[in-house]
C-alpha cells in the first residue's frame, strides 16, 4: 500500500498510522505522508470503483458549496490484489455532541444552497451589466446526479428527472422492490407497493420542490465533529427533496433536539411533512431489507400499510 500511494500520488514518504476503522461495507487505514495524514478506504468488491467514484463526486460537490465540512477527497485508485480504494484527507473526529446545533444550521445551508444560487443568478440576469458570464456553479433545475452513487453497496439510479415524484417512485423505491422480487419475491410487499404508487402524488400536492444537494445517507454513523465544528462523511449524494435527508437520520438515533430545532429554524416543516417522512424512510427500510435480510420486512410493510390507508 505504501508503495502504491507513493507511486500514484507522488508522496515521498508514507507510513501507516495507528488510526484504522470501517463499517459493514469498507475498511480504512490512516497513513502519514510528507503532505499530511490521509485516510484510505479499501473495498475488495469488483464494483468498488463505481462506489468510490460516486463518493468522491459526492464529497467534491458538498465541498464546493462551502456549507458543511467533509473530508477532502484526493483520488480513487485500483487496490493491490483487487477492488479499489479511496484516498481522502484524514480528520481526527469524535461523536457529534456540542456541535449538533451547528450541524443543523450547516445542513440547512447545504440544502438551501442550490435555491439561493438560482435566486442570485436570477437577480444578476435582471441587472444591467451582469449575467451572461461564465457561471462557476450553475443552478441545478432537475433531480438526479452526474454519476452513480451507492447507498451501502447498492447503486442508485441518478438519471436526471424534471419531476421529483417520478424520480423518487421510479428511481428509488422501484429498484428496491425489483431487488426484493429477485430475492424473496414478497407478495404482500408487491401488492402494497402497487397500491401505494397511486397515493404518492397526493403527498406532494401544492408543494414546490427546488432540487437540493443531499448527503444522501445521513445516519448517526456518518456524522461527527472535531474541535472546529461538525463533519459529515460517507455521502451518497444527489439532488432531491431536502426532506428526504431527515428520513434515515430519524431511524437510528444520534441526532439531538438541538440539531432538529436549528435545522427547521432555517427549513421549516411544510404541510404533510410527517407522511412524506414515512415515505422517505420506506426507501431506507427497503434498502436495509435488501442489504441485511428480512429483519427489516416488518418495518417496510408497516410504513406501506400506513400510507395506503
Amino acid at each position: 500500500m505504501e508503495a502504491l500511494l507513493k507511486r500514484e500520488l507522488g508522496y515521498r514518504s508514507v507510513k501507516a498510522a495507528g488510526h484504522s476503522g470501517g463499517g459493514c461495507i469498507s475498511q480504512g487505514q490512516s497513513y502519514d505522508t510528507d503532505r499530511g495524514r490521509v485516510f484510505v478506504k479499501v473495498n475488495t468488491k469488483a464494483e468498488a470503483r463505481r462506489m468510490f467514484e460516486g463518493e468522491l463526486a459526492s464529497l467534491t460537490a458538498i465541498l464546493k458549496t462551502g456549507t458543511v465540512r467533509v473530508p477532502k477527497p484526493i483520488k480513487v485508485l485500483d487496490a493491490p490484489g483487487g477492488g479499489s480504494l479511496l484516498v481522502m484527507e484524514h480528520l481526527d473526529m469524535r461523536s457529534l455532541g456540542s456541535h449538533a446545533a451547528t450541524l443543523g444550521v450547516q445542513l440547512a445551508d447545504l440544502h438551501l444552497d442550490n435555491k439561493r444560487l438560482g435566486e442570485t443568478l436570477q437577480k444578476e440576469a435582471g441587472t444591467v451589466g451582469k449575467g451572461g458570464g461564465q457561471v462557476e456553479r450553475p443552478f441545478v433545475d432537475q433531480f438526479g446526479f452526474d454519476v452513480v452513487t451507492c447507498c451501502g453497496y447498492l447503486p442508485q439510479v441518478n438519471d436526471w428527472q424534471s419531476d421529483w415524484v417520478t424520480f423518487y417512485a421510479r428511481q428509488r423505491i422501484q429498484p428496491q422492490m425489483e431487488l426484493l422480487e429477485q430475492g424473496s419475491g414478497d407478495r404482500e410487499a408487491r401488492e402494497l407497493w402497487a397500491a401505494l404508487q397511486l397515493k404518492i402524488p397526493d403527498l406532494f400536492r401544492d408543494l414546490d420542490i427546488v432540487p437540493a444537494l443531499l448527503h444522501g445517507d445521513l445516519w448517526g454513523g456518518n456524522v461527527a465533529e472535531d474541535p472546529s465544528g461538525p463533519v459529515i462523511f460517507d455521502p451518497a449524494s444527489f439532488y432531491g427533496h431536502s426532506e428526504y435527508e431527515l428520513a434515515i437520520a430519524g431511524m437510528f438515533g444520534g441526532f439531538s433536539g438541538a440539531f432538529y430545532s436549528a435545522y427547521h429554524g432555517r427549513v421549516p416543516k411544510a404541510p404533510g411533512f410527517e407522511r412524506r417522512h414515512q415515505l422517505y424512510q420506506l426507501f431506507h427500510y427497503l434498502n436495509h431489507w435488501n442489504h441485511f435480510g428480512a429483519g427489516y420486512r416488518g418495518s417496510s410493510l408497516s410504513i406501506m400499510r400506513n400510507l395506503v390507508r
